[in-house]
């Protein structure tokens, strides 16, 4: 593992110093698409030799999840660390070297809730991109009504019994593992018979079923559980308690999809920039008028979050706050895509690596995650105290 200065000056001149030496050149053109990202797991191709190098580099150096501690794959890094590592990342237009479900939302829920030993097992190969989780939340019953799932478990002494059915389970049918919100307790009000089980995707019972989407893509599916056993100890936090860990992790969720929107999942490119390199800048001046004002507003949502970063660092819970930064960010992610398509004119229609297909995708930003009428909500009742 690297050893870093905690001198933020000196960490600077050695974060850039090894990322010139350890970041390939072909891996320093900012791009974080469907077919750039590098999602690990049993199952990842890589799309080339310098991806595989720079994840290798970079889980080696505990740099895929910087702020984890050393003991289970990361690198230790103070929150200052990691805006200086931010900074210089944007500065030769890196790539990020791991994208996961694991790293935005499992990682942080296990660091809060898990025993050590799950801490241990699970975390380190989240950090090297060993294993690919994906979450198993809403079922055909329980979307926005989140609590009101109904995937059964049964407690039969060293296993769950576990059947049901999530739907919009992202990427399920590439992932190793789930974490799953699973009702063990049927008699108990619907927020307190919940808990949260990770699940091995190769466990006889488990199958996946690619639900056809509007773009042509199949991001999402139907997960079933038919008689399924995972071990007994595979709960985060309590038993019946799952809901405490579920409320956790959604945060984190809302903070991951709010980044995306203000784009800062993309290495810390300009909106300018993706619009001149999308369609070669912008003549007519109602756009670029329109286009100025989304990166205005990408860059409050940014300094926003860094915010709530820094309060969380002090101990300070961000709670349902974090419903603003999903809308915005989710909102704002949809503008960007449309200004590219006004943009683009004709040529934005393309469907075989054409806009058009990330332009439509954008549509479930608002829905998943919880939708923006959810959020709205959340922030005038508990946020601003508004009457129901």
């Amino acid at each position: 593992m690297t050893q870093f200065s905690k001198d933020l000056s000196v960490f600077r001149e050695e974060i850039r110093d090894w990322l010139e030496a350890n970041c390939p050149e072909e891996m320093r053109d900012g791009a974080i698409t469907e077919r750039t990202i590098c999602w690990g797991g049993k199952n990842w191709n890589f799309t080339s030799d310098a991806q595989k190098t720079w994840l290798d580099r970079a889980s080696a150096a505990g740099l895929t999840v910087p702020k984890w501690p050393t003991a289970y794959g990361g690198a230790g890094l103070s929150r200052d660390q990691e805006k200086i590592l931010q900074d210089e990342m944007g500065r030769i237009n890196a790539r990020p070297p791991l994208q996961s479900f694991g790293i935005w939302m499992l990682g942080p829920a296990l660091l809060q809730f898990g025993t050590e030993e799950q801490k241990l097992e699970y975390l380190p190969p989240i950090a090297r991109g060993e294993v690919r989780w994906c979450q198993g939340y809403s079922e055909p019953g329980a979307g926005s009504d989140l609590a009101n799932v109904q995937s059964k478990g049964e407690d039969k002494g060293d296993h769950w019994l576990i059947n049901g059915q999530k739907i919009w389970t992202s990427y399920a049918d590439k992932a190793d593992w789930i974490f799953a919100l699973i009702r063990t307790d049927r008699e108990a009000p619907k927020h307190k018979g919940i808990s949260f089980i990770l699940i091995n995707m190769e466990n006889e019972g488990v199958t996946t079923r690619p639900i056809q989407l509007i773009s042509g893509s199949s991001p999402f599916c139907e997960t079933f559980f038919d008689d399924v056993k995972t071990p007994i100890g595979n709960v985060v936090g309590e038993v019946n308690r799952g809901w405490d860990v579920a409320k956790y992790l959604l945060t984190h969720e809302r903070e991951m999809i709010s980044a995306g929107g203000a784009g800062l999942s993309g290495g810390g490119r300009a909106f300018g920039a993706i619009l001149n390199d999308e369609v070669g800048g912008l003549s007519d001046p109602i756009l670029h008028a329109d286009a100025m004002r989304a990166e205005v507003d990408a860059l409050s949502i940014g300094l926003t979050i860094e915010r709530y970063k820094d309060m969380a660092e002090s101990g300070q819970g961000v709670g349902d706050a974090s419903a603003m930064l999903k809308y915005m960010g989710t909102e704002l992610n949809k503008t960007r895509h449309e200004l590219v398509m006004a943009a683009g004119g004709s040529d934005a229609l393309e469907w075989e690596d054409g806009r058009a297909p990330h332009w439509l995708r954008t549509k479930a930003n608002s829905i998943e995650g919880g939708t923006s009428e959810v959020m709205l909500s959340i922030l005038s009742k508990r946020v601003l105290g508004l009457p129901g």
